[in-house]
């Protein structure tokens, strides 16, 4: 069996996802907002799941709320995969009102307004797949129980609403990792950081002593040695250490330098004179966000005040510079973003 689940962006979102993956253990998760990334996420899982023609497969989506066609149109596209001979099971669990024209059109569109999308989803699994051992229920379903009176505001379940207020802050606040360049460790950030927070829940005002152990709890999954350090040293460090798998894929040319670009990391400049300073072969770092505004870093190999200044009419320092691209167009796709800044370097 192969799960493949896309969820939204949200606590209530990545709790379906820690769901899944306690269930499940293993299967390809995907997480999109509203709009584009959703119709882009679908057609990868639709692409992705076609190597699995002889296996069961799982199409599962949750906390998102898709528009009639969208839903129309994901219909047409699981029906013909069915013709051509895969064994796919289409399900969608929600609960925003604005779905329920897609819910009274296909029957795999499950809505329920009164319970958020994990809680559904929690009690989905135990429907359709007899659910959890007692030793999982006893820390899960009441931390879902707390995504939940936040998430529909059940501001009369006092414990359950306070400490469902402390999740929704730590999952909001997850910079520390980025989502794009590395959705698959940022998924694992948010989950360990849900898990460790059900500790919390049987203590006196765990809402209290969770917010006041979350730094401390993000440091703990950052730390790679015993050395202590401040999370952003911390954070940096893991970041020149995930990149050194992906630094391949992610290097740019401009003329005789070699340079590493980044999309949506945003607040570079930590991470990215410690990238340059372990990586010597590399003279300079860009970072580009989703609305064309970049950032430009070097460790004075090439003056990238002068790249800015070509690329973008940007400008500033000979080591720290800045710009923004007016014909920049926002992409989930990595590669793209890579295929637009390049052009413009090969252009200088």
């Amino acid at each position: 069996m192969k799960l493949f689940h896309l969820s939204h962006t949200d606590l209530d979102g990545y709790s379906c996802q820690l769901i899944t993956k306690e269930f499940f253990k293993e299967g390809f998760f995907f997480n999109a907002n509203y709009g584009l990334e959703v119709k882009l996420s679908i057609k990868k899982i639709l692409n992705d799941l076609q190597e699995f023609k002889n296996e069961e497969i799982i199409f599962l989506i949750t906390d998102l709320n898709l528009t009639f066609n969208e839903a129309k149109d994901l219909n047409k596209n699981i029906n013909k995969l069915k013709e051509d001979g895969f064994n796919i099971k289409l399900q969608l669990l929600d609960h925003h009102a604005t779905g329920q024209k897609a819910a009274d059109a296909f029957d795999w569109y499950f809505l329920d307004t009164k319970r958020c999308a994990a809680k559904i989803t929690y009690e989905y699994i135990f429907e359709a797949y007899e659910g959890f051992s007692s030793e999982v229920t006893k820390w899960l379903r009441p931390l879902i129980d707390a995504v939940n009176a936040i998430d529909i505001w059940l501001d009369d379940e006092e414990k359950n609403f306070e400490f469902g207020k402390v999740l929704l802050s730590m999952i909001s606040k997850v910079r520390e990792i980025n989502n794009i360049l590395f959705p698959a460790l940022n998924r694992e950030f948010r989950l360990f950081l849900l898990k460790e927070a059900s500790k919390y829940l049987d203590e006196e005002d765990g809402n209290i002593k969770l917010d006041n152990d979350i730094h401390s709890i993000k440091k703990s999954f950052l730390k790679q040695d015993d050395n202590d350090n401040t999370i952003d040293n911390l954070s940096a460090k893991y970041l020149v250490n995930s990149l050194e798998d992906l630094k391949e894929d992610l290097t740019v040319i401009y003329k005789e330098h070699k340079g590493l670009l980044t999309y949506t990391l945003g607040s570079i400049s930590i991470p990215a004179n410690a990238f340059l300073k372990a990586n010597s072969d590399y003279d300079f770092f860009i970072d580009i966000s989703k609305k064309g505004n970049a950032s430009f870093r070097a460790d004075g190999k090439v003056d990238v005040s002068l790249m800015a200044q070509k690329l973008a009419n940007g400008g500033g320092h000979v080591n720290a510079s800045g710009a923004r691209f007016e014909d920049f167009r926002e992409a989930i796709d990595y590669s793209i973003v890579k295929d637009f800044i390049q052009k413009k370097l090969d252009s200088l």
